[in-house]
C-alpha cells in the first residue's frame, strides 16, 4: 500500500488522492478493461466519458451511437450489456448499489466487476482478483495447481491478504503491480515491495506461475464477407441482436444480390473460442437489397466490428488503383 501512494499508475477512470471515485467511472473501465489492455481501453474511455459524462446520460443515449463507439474494443456483448444495465440504474433513481450482492443483480456485472465496483467505488471490503492479482497471488504462494483449476484457491489465498480497510486501494495495488512490476515475463523483483515474502522468487523461477493447463488447439472457421457497392455507397447490414458481433453493422456474410464476384483475398482474425478465416469478394450494382447503404469514403465511421474493418480495408484495396487504371 505504501509503494501504491506513490508509484501507481495515473489512469483516467481513477481518483487521485483526496478525490472520491465516481461510480460510473469505475464501473465502466470495469467493463472495457474486461479481455481488453489499459492502453486500448484508454481512447474509448475517454471518448465515452466526453460523450456521455455520467449514467444517466448513457441510459439515454441511442443504442447504435454506443454501439458504434464501442467498435474495435472487441466482446461485443459487453456493449449491449453495458447500455442495459446504465437504463437499469437510471430507472432506479440513477444511483449505482454500493454492495456486491446488489450490483451482481444488474445486467452484465459478474463477481470481479461487482467486487472491483464496491471496493474501489464504495469502499467496500471485498476481493477483486483480475488476472494480474492471480499472477501475483500464484507466485507470492508458489501455487502449483494449474489455471484455470487454482482460480477458486487464488482467490481464498487473496481474500486472506485482503484488508478490512482500503480494500479498494489494495485491490488496484495489487493490480499495478502485476501489471509493472510482476510482470508475466522478466518480473522485476528488485523493485517489488513484497519480494521478501515471495516463494516464486526464492525457488528462483517467478516466471513458471501461475502454471497453466496446456492448451487445446482453437477450431477454425471460414466465412464469406461481400462488398456490395453502387455509386460510392457499400451496403452494410445489421447483425441480429443476439449471437457473435450481435446489433453491430457490419458486411453481410451471405450474397445479399445476385452480381458477378470478385474475389478479394482474405483476413485472419482469432475470437474468444475459435479462428476465423474470411474471404472477401467484391461485386458492383444492385437493385432491391435490404440493409444500408453507406458512403464508401466514409466507412471508418461505420463503428464496423474489428474483423469486418480488415475485410473492408481489404475489399478497399482491390478497389482502387487496379481497377481505377483498367476502366
Amino acid at each position: 500500500m505504501r509503494w501504491y501512494a506513490v508509484d501507481k499508475r495515473r489512469l483516467p477512470w481513477r481518483a487521485e488522492a483526496g478525490e472520491t471515485a465516481d461510480p460510473y467511472r469505475v464501473w465502466l473501465s470495469e467493463i472495457m478493461l474486461q479481455q481488453t489492455t489499459v492502453a486500448a481501453v484508454k481512447p474509448y474511455f475517454e471518448t465515452f466519458t466526453a460523450r456521455w459524462p455520467n449514467v444517466a446520460a448513457l441510459a439515454a443515449a441511442d443504442e447504435t451511437e454506443v454501439m458504434r463507439a464501442w467498435a474495435g474494443l472487441g466482446y461485443y456483448a459487453r456493449a449491449r450489456n453495458l447500455i442495459a444495465c446504465a437504463r437499469e440504474i437510471a430507472a432506479r433513481g440513477g444511483a449505482f448499489p454500493d454492495d456486491e450482492t446488489a450490483l451482481l443483480k444488474l445486467p452484465g456485472i459478474g463477481g470481479y466487476t461487482a467486487a472491483a465496483v464496491a471496493a474501489i467505488a464504495f469502499g467496500k471490503r471485498a476481493v477483486v482478483v483480475d488476472g494480474n492479482v492471480e499472477r501475483v497471488v500464484s507466485r507470492l504462494f508458489a501455487l502449483s495447481e494449474p489455471l484455470p483449476g487454482a482460480k477458486s484457491r487464488l482467490r481464498q489465498l487473496a481474500d486472506s491478504l485482503t484488508p478490512d480497510q482500503g480494500a479498494g486501494d489494495f485491490a488496484q495495488a495489487m493490480m499495478d503491480l502485476g501489471a509493472t512490476i510482476c510482470t508475466p515475463r522478466s518480473p522485476d523483483c528488485g523493485r517489488c515491495p513484497v519480494a521478501e515474502w515471495c516463494a516464486a522468487r526464492v525457488e528462483g523461477r517467478p516466471e513458471a506461475y501461475p502454471v497453466k493447463a496446456k492448451k487445446a488447439a482453437k477450431p477454425r472457421r471460414e466465412w464469406t464477407a461481400y462488398w456490395l457497392e453502387r455509386d460510392g455507397e457499400v451496403l452494410l447490414v445489421r447483425r441480429p441482436a443476439r449471437g457473435l458481433l450481435g446489433g453491430m453493422l457490419a458486411m453481410p456474410v451471405e450474397a445479399p444480390a445476385e452480381t458477378v464476384w470478385e474475389e478479394a483475398g482474405a483476413v485472419e482474425h482469432v475470437f474468444t473460442h475459435f479462428a476465423l478465416t474470411m474471404s472477401v469478394v467484391c461485386g458492383e450494382g444492385a437493385s432491391q437489397v435490404e440493409g444500408e447503404w453507406w458512403p464508401v469514403a466514409r466507412i471508418e465511421q461505420a463503428g464496423l466490428p474489428t474483423v469486418f474493418a480488415k475485410a473492408a480495408r481489404r475489399a478497399l484495396a482491390w478497389r482502387k488503383p487496379p481497377r481505377a487504371e483498367a476502366a
